[in-house]
């Protein structure tokens, strides 16, 4: 008898909360409707698959003849569905009662439907911590995939990474599946022929399993691959030559798992896959980890090193990007005051893990948290809840905490209708501001951060050998043009009334609630329905030159659902547009996919200009530029020694 390898093939399907519809249906016709059907055709190619809950519901509701596909294969035994948490968070960021709760809803939903439990589970972008092993345990998974490297970290080889291992927290078991990089580099890039010859070899190396799971996104939405796996036959070769090889018997999970025991006890560090490691590293820290490990490779050390070099872990995200912090602090808060109400409705706890859904959070080769419209997505859900929260639970009108954990302390004033967080940073700025109408936090900005890949933009060199397709990550390219100017980072937070006198940002405000005073300036914030006032009151300043300027989220990026309307009704222009007017006192932004305004008023007229406010991020497609904010802006000359300002916002849905 030939040897035979078992090959472990897992395919993990997601998409963000609050993607675009058209991105969702794009990835399916591209990706998820020809997979299953080029599988559905092969019973005998057995294999894994997870599908995020949010995203299932989505599809299930949507293509429920693709779908039922995949419940038909689920039946008769060739795919097993593996669970996560249903919004696909990650685990280690949220807390216990959560985690459990978001693994059950899961479970249970893919029990219902296909009549099968999960017994495995896809941890979301690797992140291993050990601190997730009770609640996986407690719903009933008996296993998880995690990367080789966190094995290779613990001392262990390749050559020992060929079944699953056995891990405890608090006395609770878990079984960990190694993934092999070697394979996710592999398929779907290499030509089907060399990944079955791969495979073949490490039969004849006496290797028990080959053990793959990653994006099935990698299938057809990535460049190139749509073209190359189904129309050039890629995925039907490799399924066929598979089925046709002696050495290689594909099966599930579950199957293995039930045959094969444990190769025994692991303990893991915390960390997740390599290039997360990396991409979670500030600059520029983030350059000398790039850099060392490319000269470990060069000097041929590359492998023997590598479980030494350990970049950051997933967490520093939340370090690294104050707003991501920011959001997911918030996030918590909230789980807290939901975990004291007794049998919560449902729908709350919907809007809790929605918000709790990992993509917003973080960024490396996706867009993440660059993308606003998924950071809106996790403030939809975290206004709805606290509005939902406060009718069942009020809470003070105003209020003082160092709700982020940096250190300084964030005054919330709220109505019915608004909310502002002012922090105590000198800035004298709100870093919220939220419409509990229209569920949207118009503080939701991003500054301009220096990356490290912005390294590559001058090369613009993509990097691949040989035959079969580029990966994503060789791969230099621009959908929008860049320039130098544009990836000069921020120095300071994007926020929402921030002061310029003589054109420095005044950063010395001492505060007292809402109150903030400075020589010269005494600033005041006031919330009446859904009129937002502040107030500066200027002594000793005559014939100085002083702004307010006001970093805006707005969903619309330009054209007819998002513009400027003037006093007279007339409109100048879309937000992506710059804008200037020589002397008024009234502005309006009008966006039609938040389906509300902002009218502002001053009491004297102003100099006005607005720009918008873009950064530049990589995603698997290229460079882009992308909206984040509007940059508005107020400017007056001082008229006295004595004087009053005022700046009126009504915050409203429109007719």
């Amino acid at each position: 008898m030939p040897p035979v390898i078992t090959l472990l093939l897992g395919v993990h399907a997601h998409q963000p909360v609050g993607n675009f519809p058209e991105v969702i249906e794009d990835a399916h016709q591209r990706c998820y409707k020809p997979f299953l059907h080029t599988l559905h055709a092969y019973p005998d190619f057995r294999f894994a698959a997870h599908f995020s809950g949010w995203l299932l519901d989505w599809l299930r509701e949507r293509h429920p003849a693709d779908m039922e596909l995949l419940a038909d294969m689920v039946r008769r035994g060739q795919v097993e569905l593996f669970s996560s948490g249903d919004t696909e968070p990650v685990l280690a960021a949220i807390p216990h009662r959560d985690r459990v709760g978001q693994l059950q809803v899961l479970n249970d939903k893919l029990a219902a439907w296909t009549g099968v439990r999960p017994q495995g589970a896809w941890l979301t972008e690797r992140v291993w911590e050990s601190a997730v092993v009770p609640a996986l345990a407690e719903t009933g998974i008996r296993y998880v995939t995690v990367d080789d490297y966190h094995f290779f970290c613990t001392g262990k080889t390749a050559d020992e990474l060929d079944g699953h291992f056995s891990t405890e927290e608090d006395g609770r078991r878990l079984d960990l599946f190694p993934i092999s990089e070697a394979l996710r580099y592999r398929l779907p890039f290499s030509p089907a022929h060399e990944v079955i010859a791969y495979l073949e070899n490490l039969a004849e190396q006496g290797r028990g399993a080959a053990i793959y799971f990653d994006d099935i996104e990698k299938f057809g939405i990535w460049p190139e691959t749509y073209d190359w796996v189904y129309h050039r036959g890629w995925l039907k070769a490799l399924i066929e030559g598979v089925l046709a090889s002696p050495k290689i018997r594909p099966a599930t999970y579950a199957d293995f798992h039930a045959r094969h025991a444990t190769r025994g006890i692991v303990y893991l560090p915390t960390t997740s896959y390599s290039e997360m490691n990396e991409w979670t590293l500030p600059m520029p820290a983030a350059r000398h980890y790039a850099d060392f490990v490319a000269a470990e490779k060069a000097a041929g050390r590359g492998d023997l090193h590598r479980p030494f070099l350990r970049g950051g872990i997933w967490r520093n995200f939340l370090s690294r990007y104050p707003e991501a912090n920011w959001m997911h602090k918030r996030m918590q808060g909230l789980s807290a005051r939901l975990a004291g109400i007794p049998n919560p409705p449902s729908d709350l706890v919907d809007e809790l893990y929605r918000a709790q859904a990992n993509d917003a959070y973080w960024h490396g080769l996706f867009g993440g948290l660059y993308l606003p419209h998924l950071r809106r997505a996790v403030w939809n859900n975290i206004v709805a809840l606290e509005a939902a929260l406060d009718a069942l639970q009020a809470r003070p009108a105003l209020a003082g905490l160092d709700a982020d954990l940096d250190g300084k302390t964030e005054t919330f004033a709220h109505n019915d209708a608004l909310q502002l967080v002012l922090r105590d940073d000198g800035l004298g700025a709100l870093h919220e501001l939220t419409s509990y109408q229209l569920r949207h936090n118009f503080g939701d900005t991003l500054r301009r951060y220096r990356e490290h890949y912005h390294d590559k933009i001058g090369s613009g060199e993509s990097r691949h050998d040989g035959e079969g397709i580029a990966s994503a990550h060789d791969i230099v390219r621009f959908k929008h043009p860049v320039s130098v100017e544009d990836i000069v980072p921020d120095p300071l937070p994007r926020a929402v009334f921030l002061d310029e006198l003589n054109g420095a940002t005044i950063t010395d405000y001492a505060a007292d609630a809402l109150q903030l005073r400075r020589a010269g300036i005494a600033k005041t914030y006031a919330l009446g329905g859904d009129r937002l006032t502040v107030s500066w009151h200027l002594s000793g300043l005559a014939g100085q030159h002083f702004i307010t300027r006001l970093n805006l989220a707005m969903p619309s990026c330009d054209g007819f659902l998002g513009r400027y309307v003037l006093a007279d009704g007339s409109i100048p222009g879309g937000f992506g547009a710059p804008l200037q007017l020589a002397a008024a006192d009234r502005l309006t932004l009008d966006d039609g996919v938040l389906g509300g305004k902002i009218a502002l008023l001053a009491s004297r007229p102003a100099e006005i200009s607005a720009a918008p406010l873009k950064t530049v991020s990589q995603s698997e497609a290229g460079f882009e530029k992308i909206m984040q904010a509007v940059e508005l802006c107020w400017a007056w000359e001082i008229p006295g020694d004595d004087c009053t300002l005022h700046l009126h916002l009504d915050i409203t849905p429109q007719p």
